[in-house]
């Protein structure tokens, strides 16, 4: 019988049988060549190309084995990257979207006998995410592609960013917050502020006690007001210019008093403060025991910063810095002398102490001022002996 013509029926539903998926056991992977039935794989089989196939396999049977296997994996993970991205999907829907291809990469032909070893072999080199459930084996494609690393790094930082800004807003208002509140406070208690002057030329470090009065906080309360009033007036006689210049407000001219003072009080002030004949209390426990909060009485200042002091109790002479000891102040009533300030070396009478500010009221019992009344802090007088 003749072979049938090219628009026979015959010829027609031969191409159309062959259009289809056909059974993979009647598929040869060497001479890609796909056999309708049982009858026609075996005459392929017997046939003179395909036994000169078999001879250059049996060559090197691990390069064709290779090559099969690179192929199918890359073409299924291709698959899966495009049509499935990143989702977790089961492995069968994979596979059965890939052999619907004519012309894939058989499984029989790789190295991998099953589909649930192929899905175990990509969890193991990191091309997938695998997981085992009752339903069979689910994948995930790990995208490692570096423009898709680049966009996740660019969006992690534009987040990273967002945050940022947020957490400088908050911050910001807070601040605000916090200085509207602690603006409104009217008092403002006065505390010793110790500073390190370093080393003098003796070798011994030195201190200088400063107690910030309530003046001088509100010196630099008022002077905020008095920068926005002034900067109102720069606007004012901006507009107003060549006009006679206005006489200084009661404000400006309290603050300019309140820096005169504070000026005045830092020009006399000193980082040394002992004078003879006044009573000192011993602070370091260095002298053990016997001297620790134990009264003495200065007898003579030596370099300014010590002192040879007499014991109280036991009448025992010690030098000391005026980092060891302390000044004492007596009950009210009883005469002190001013150590340091603008009434330096002024004898005074205790009247009253201010607990809450670390200050007392003296009377000036000497001096061109005799008489007047001063708070003075602490630190700044003691008793006399």
């Amino acid at each position: 019988m003749g072979k049938a013509d090219f628009l026979s029926p015959k010829a027609i539903s031969n191409r159309i049988k062959a259009k289809g998926l056909q059974k993979l056991r009647w598929y040869c992977q060497m001479c890609q060549k796909q056999c309708r039935d049982e009858n026609g794989f075996k005459c392929h089989c017997m046939s003179e190309s395909h036994q000169r196939q078999l001879l250059l396999a049996s060559e090197n049977p691990t390069k064709f084995m290779d090559y099969f296997s690179d192929e199918f994996k890359s073409d299924f993970v291709e698959l899966l990257r495009r049509r499935f991205g990143t989702k977790r999907v089961h492995n069968n829907i994979v596979y059965n979207e890939y052999i619907s291809n004519r012309e894939h990469i058989h499984m029989n032909s790789t190295q991998w006998e099953t589909l649930t070893d192929f899905t175990k072999w990509l969890g193991r080199e990191g091309f997938c995410k695998v997981d085992e459930t009752p339903k069979g084996w689910y994948i995930q494609y790990i995208d490692r592609d570096p423009e898709t690393i680049r966009r996740q790094e660019e969006q992690e930082r534009r987040k990273k960013q967002e945050l940022d800004d947020e957490e400088r807003s908050a911050r910001f208002i807070e601040e605000q917050v916090r200085r509207g509140r602690d603006g409104k406070e009217t008092e403002v208690s006065r505390s010793s502020l110790v500073f390190n002057l370093g080393a003098s030329s003796s070798g011994i470090n030195r201190k200088l006690f400063v107690s910030p009065g309530s003046s001088v906080m509100g010196a630099s309360a008022l002077k905020a007001a008095a920068s926005t009033s002034t900067k109102r007036k720069d606007t004012s006689s901006s507009e107003t210019r060549g006009e006679k210049k206005k006489k200084k407000s009661a404000l400006e001219e309290i603050i300019e008093m309140e820096e005169k003072k504070k000026q005045k009080q830092q020009a006399v002030r000193t980082d040394y403060w002992l004078q003879p004949n006044i009573v000192v209390k011993v602070t370091t426990k260095r002298l053990g025991e016997k001297y620790h909060k134990k009264k003495a009485v200065v007898t003579e200042v030596r370099d300014r910063y010590a002192a040879v002091v007499k014991m109280i109790d036991s009448g025992d002479k010690l030098k000391l810095d005026q980092d060891h000891v302390e000044t004492v102040i007596p009950a009210p009533g009883k005469r002190v002398l001013i150590l340091n300030g603008p009434y330096r070396d002024t004898e005074a009478l205790l009247e009253g102490i201010d607990e809450k500010n670390f200050s007392a009221t003296l009377t000036l019992d000497s001096g061109e001022q005799k008489g007047k009344r001063v708070d003075v802090a602490y630190e700044d007088f003691c008793k006399l002996a």
